[in-house]
């Protein structure tokens, strides 16, 4: 004997629900965005797995069978249950999170942020894991439309208009020098410019400040070019160079080296530090989870 096929297309019960509720297949085709033909159809396939003639007519109205009296409170309810599943938001919970954040850092805002978002992290998500690394300024576009960047935390950079953009601080510049250094009491904006400097390019390039110097005709004596800030401030540790550096950083050292901070004796405009993602991830609870996280990291690290 042939098996009957017991499945039934659950959408039919939302055809059944409409006419319930409408009293007629022209007004729940209306309710469902469906053609009338359509929902005459689907009442025909539901008549024909229930067994049962399902409404009766009546004047203009299509009363139900005891059948579909009994079954609708169930019916209705699950329609209701399933509504309500497809449209709740999952509670997130940072304990349970395992992924690994990905963010291009500068060296420096690196040191500034990851120690107290790590320790951030402990505390609230230990399974997250983050990778941290130099991103070029010309890439970081792709990268994020990519997915292969999940943040980015830099200067003001170019970016398309899929890229969202949040200015977390303003850093300035100070001037760091060995202990005990001739200058270190105070700097004038002569002793500065001649005096000898060691600069930070990974590349090797003009540094940022030497090309500003440079379009007002004003230049320093760069004797030394290092690829990383903290190696620089070994230098000046050790030496009569000067170093140039954000404040939060030179803090960050003078706790560790025997150097001292000055105030930079140019004046120049604070230095943005802003945040990068892409829009896919703007509304995602773990990305914006983590990029508070982050942005309160920085903050911190540039308020001390």
């Amino acid at each position: 004997m042939e098996r009957t096929d017991q499945r039934i297309d659950l959408n039919l019960f939302r055809v059944l629900d409409a006419i319930y509720t409408q009293g007629g297949v022209s007004a729940a085709a209306r309710v469902l965005h469906l053609t009338q033909p359509a929902v005459t159809h689907a009442l025909k396939r539901l008549r024909d797995h229930l067994g049962d003639p399902l409404f009766v007519r009546q004047g203009n109205r299509l009363l139900p069978t005891e059948r579909v009296r009994a079954m609708m409170p169930a019916i209705q309810a699950h329609l209701e249950g399933l509504h309500a599943s497809a449209h709740a938001q999952p509670r997130f919970d940072a304990l349970r999170l395992e992924l690994t954040f990905s963010v291009g850092f500068r060296d420096i805002l690196e040191s500034i942020a990851l120690p107290a978002l790590l320790a951030q992290l402990e505390r609230e998500a230990p399974h997250v894991r983050v990778l941290s690394r130099r991103i070029a300024a010309d890439e970081v576009d792709r990268e994020l439309r990519a997915g292969t960047l999940d943040l980015v935390v830099d200067r003001p950079l170019r970016a398309g208009p899929q890229i969202v953009r949040e200015h977390l601080a303003d850093e300035t510049l100070v001037v760091v020098m060995r202990a005990g250094h001739v200058l270190s009491k105070a700097l004038k904006r002569h002793e500065y410019l001649s005096a000898a400097h060691v600069t930070v390019s990974p590349l090797g390039e003009a540094s940022a400040l030497d090309v500003l110097l440079g379009q007002s005709g004003t230049f320093r004596q760069v004797r030394l070019t290092c690829q990383h800030y903290f190696s620089a401030c070994q230098m000046v540790a050790g030496t009569d160079l000067l170093l140039t550096v954000p404040r939060s950083y030179a803090i960050h050292l003078a706790a560790l080296l025997p150097i001292a901070v000055l105030p930079l004796p140019i004046k120049l405009k604070t230095v943005p530090i802003m945040a990068y993602w892409h829009a896919s991830t703007q509304e995602d609870p773990a990305h914006t989870w983590f990029r508070r996280h982050v942005a309160e990291a920085i903050k911190a690290g540039v308020a001390h």
